[in-house]
């Protein structure tokens, strides 16, 4: 089988719709346990997704295809990937200058000592700020 490339199905779905279906030569997530790489022939599981990026090595070309997800469910087969997320963004249609005001906002209610403060509804959003804006800039250090 010399100078056949093996690849895997990867379909990526949230609550309201398909976001991309197709073909990659590796898969990065970050599951419930930490990262996971993903490549054609990876063992069977399944596992719940932390708020972060899933990378889509596309084949031939190299290029990277990166996504924001919120939750969700990773399902890996051999030769297909499931990712079945409660919000899916393109990293290109994040709001990066709304993605760093929420992050300044969530940093801010996190340091004050307001006994108001819902410190774990903060951390969350928090986070879910700082992996968009992880994505933003690793579609543009991908673009340079």
């Amino acid at each position: 089988m010399t100078g056949t490339r093996v690849t895997l199905r990867i379909d990526i779905v949230s609550a309201e719709e398909a976001i991309f279906s197709g073909e990659a030569e590796m898969v990065f997530a970050t599951g419930a346990m930490g990262e996971l790489g993903i490549a054609p022939g990876h063992a069977p599981l399944v596992t719940a997704l932390k708020s972060g990026n899933i990378r889509v090595i596309l084949p031939d070309t190299k290029k990277e295809e990166v996504f924001y997800v919120k939750g969700g469910m990773l399902e890996v087969q051999p030769f297909v990937v499931t990712v079945l997320a409660d919000t899916v963004v393109r990293a290109h249609d994040i709001d990066e200058a709304a993605a760093l005001e929420a992050k300044a906002r969530a940093e801010q209610a996190l340091a004050s000592k307001s006994s108001e403060i819902d410190f774990a509804k903060a951390s969350a959003e928090l986070a879910e700020a700082i992996a968009q804006i992880r994505a933003v800039q690793r579609l543009k250090k991908h673009l340079k």
